[in-house]
């Protein structure tokens, strides 16, 4: 069943006193849940070890409540209160013959406190550098606080073992964790013996290895997650200081995990970063050491796997966000079903789940944290409930979902699409430049339709509310999809601005559709996701002169999410775009365009030769209101559901949209909830 050029992903291999069924290593990843939502974390990983991975982590697990990244919602491993919680998810990575791994940090210079109050430490007082530049700052370690913290990390470690993993991770990258803050010059400005040389600022590393073997060492892998470099220059923790620091420490721990300086470098969007991105960092660090190498790069090609290995650049294949799209990737590959994969498109919508402590989505694995609370399974449906025929109406995101998963369910399904190219938004989006990924939402569930013989698409078939009543199907779902309003409405303005017909507009529609202006446009972005600056990226490349106006204070100011912002406003200025951020569209002339401040109300005129609104979409939902306004004869035509769902009945992201597809679904003749809550939820108790 397994093409044998993929044989030597599955070896095992030795870290320490365990070893690993196989090459995938899910690396640690964040998804929302942390400690409030642990049982939902911890389906998420049972499942990830019946898709075949041979080491599952946990996210990091913080060990000492000095160590408080809120807002954001990591596991904790403060005290033996934490253990039932912890050794239920190493129970859960068990079942299927995984190895259970745990990365424990204090995040030093990363801790706020906010939560906990208490005062931050780090090797040098200098502010909290989190995300949301929290107005706090660390005292520096004194010889008494490291001492204390490595009685902290051992008391974690005991705890570690207690609850039944075989792995610890020592978290060093991403500028999350105080060893990393040890070894950088940038955070470690000391002058005593754990400050100055390599030697020096590698010391605490050292000790709190050491101190781990001593505690842990014959039961568990020792591990560390390292930075490749920090991307400061020679001012900070560089790949060649890295270099040198393994060849220092060579057979220190047990393996070498290795991940980029910071998370937006390491986990770049598709549209910046493509697979294997640190490959030339990570380069010949295997022949500096006798221990096994792990490193990361969106790796979704089996042969980009054996590649890796074979070429000695890595003995473990790292993943995060291709296990979340699909976490059955190695067994597809195991048993031969490569077409199977559900491939990591790069959206980093998993990645919001973190910044907004909610439940990560995945644009690809709409079952992704819902595997506990709504029972939701990224391979199995629930039986269809009755014979009883679907026909869904719209082959987007949300269509293609529907029918996809309805017809795993063993239903009858019709699949009507208006147009020729299934994938509504997705397959245009997929024609801009840098979103070629995003054609993977629709090749995949294109590709699983076409495998079902209960699933027939019919192209070319606009179906209007006489059509749909004389079908014969008994359910009907609408995914009609959304279209971008050409009016200014959006958050800044919820009504129309005033606009001379005189001035040709444009919508990301007319782009996509092949429909370009001349001359000088000014794009305005009041969607402040990917859009917009893709839009201007693209207008840059047809010879337009652009100028981008937002009303916020950053290009695409939501695409911090998704760690993508940097890169969309660094792309935008390289590309001699003319930007006004805090400046809102007030009118729309003849010949030209107002734009406001937004903080004095200040107008100036700007003249131009188009504009192209990024703004707010309109459901398509016309055939949903025909039909509803038919719904006394719905019965007369064995009707026995219509449902409009995805962007026809609130426009949003794509992985809003396969989720509402999977939805649909899922719950098709489902009864609903008795308590009027479609999930289950970790409900707090009252302590007395």
């Amino acid at each position: 069943m397994r093409d044998a050029r993929y044989d030597i992903l599955f070896d095992p291999v030795k870290i320490g006193p365990v070893t690993a069924k196989n090459r995938f290593y899910q690396v640690p990843h964040c998804n929302g849940g942390g400690y409030r939502d642990a049982s939902a974390v911890t389906e998420m990983r049972r499942v990830k070890a019946e898709g075949g991975w041979g080491v599952i982590f946990t996210e990091q697990a913080d060990v000492h409540p000095s160590s408080d990244i809120t807002p954001y919602i990591e596991l904790r491993n403060w005290s033996d209160a934490d253990i039932p919680a912890l050794a239920k998810m190493a129970d859960a990575i068990h079942e299927y013959g995984a190895l259970a791994g745990i990365e424990l940090v204090h995040a030093g210079v990363n801790s706020p406190n906010l939560y906990t109050k208490e005062v931050p430490l780090a090797p040098s007082p200098l502010p909290i550098l989190t995300f949301t530049s929290d107005p706090v700052q660390a005292r520096a370690m004194d010889k008494d606080d490291i001492r204390q913290l490595r009685l902290w990390h051992r008391a974690a470690f005991r705890r570690a073992r207690a609850a039944g993993y075989d792995l610890i991770c020592l978290y060093a990258a991403h500028g999350f964790g105080i060893i990393q803050h040890f070894l950088s010059p940038r955070t470690n400005q000391r002058s005593d013996e754990y400050g100055g040389s390599l030697e020096n600022r590698s010391r605490l590393m050292r000790e709190i290895i050491s101190d781990a073997r001593d505690e842990i060492g014959d039961r568990c892998g020792v591990t560390i997650r390292l930075a490749l470099d920090e991307m400061a220059g020679p001012s900070g923790f560089t790949n060649a200081e890295l270099r040198d620091l393994v060849a220092m420490h060579a057979d220190l721990p047990d393996l070498w995990d290795f991940a980029h300086g910071n998370w937006e470098n390491c986990s770049g969007t598709s549209r910046f970063k493509p697979e294997a991105a640190q490959e030339d960092l990570i380069t010949g660090l295997k022949k500096l050491t006798p221990k096994p190498v792990v490193g990361v790069g969106r790796f979704t090609s089996p042969d980009l796997m054996v590649r890796q290995v074979k070429q000695g650049i890595l003995d473990f294949v790292g993943a995060a966000r291709p296990s979340i799209a699909d976490p059955f990737l190695p067994r597809k590959i195991e048993e031969g079903r490569l077409d199977d994969i559900r491939e990591c498109i790069g959206c980093n919508i998993c990645i919001t789940g973190d910044f907004t402590q909610s439940l990560s989505r995945c644009t690809q694995n709409s079952s992704f944290m819902e595997e506990w609370r709504k029972g939701w399974h990224p391979e199995r449906m629930k039986p269809r409930s009755s014979e009883k025929k679907v026909l869904i109406v719209g082959a987007g995101p949300a269509g293609l979902s529907a029918a996809h998963r309805a017809g795993l369910r063993g239903y009858e399904v019709a699949l009507a699409e208006a147009g020729t190219e299934l994938g509504g938004r997705v397959s245009r989006e997929s024609k801009l430049p840098g979103l070629s990924a995003w054609a993977r939402v629709r090749d995949y569930r294109q590709g699983q339709i076409a495998k079902m013989a209960n699933v027939t698409v019919y192209r070319d078939s606009r179906l209007s509310a006489a059509d749909i009543l004389e079908f014969g199907f008994e359910h009907i779902g609408l995914a009609t999809g959304a279209t971008w309003r050409r009016d200014g409405v959006a958050r800044y303005h919820l009504l129309p601005i005033p606009i001379d017909n005189a001035m040709p507009v444009f919508t990301p529609d007319d782009i996509m559709a092949g429909r370009l202006p001349a001359g000088h446009v000014v794009v305005y972005d009041d969607d402040h996701y990917y859009l917009a600056g893709v839009m201007a990226e693209l207008l840059v490349r047809n010879g337009n002169r652009v100028t981008f106006l937002t009303p916020a204070d950053k290009v695409s100011d939501w695409s911090t999410m998704t760690l993508d912002q940097p890169f969309i406003q660094a792309r935008v200025l390289e590309l001699g775009i003319d930007v006004h951020v805090a400046r809102a569209l007030s009118r729309i002339g003849a010949s030209s365009v107002s734009e406001v401040c937004t903080y004095t109300g200040r107008e100036c005129e700007i003249a131009c030769d188009a504009v192209l609104l990024v703004t707010a979409r309109l459901p398509d939902d016309e055939l949903y209101r025909d039909l509803k306004a038919a719904e006394d004869s719905w019965l007369d035509h064995g009707i026995d559901s219509v449902r409009v769902f995805g962007d026809a009945q609130a426009p949003a992201a794509i992985a809003w949209a396969t989720y509402a597809g999977h939805r649909y679904a899922a719950e098709l003749e489902e009864p609903p909830p008795e308590d009027g809550v479609p999930f289950k939820r970790v409900l707090a108790v009252m302590e007395t």
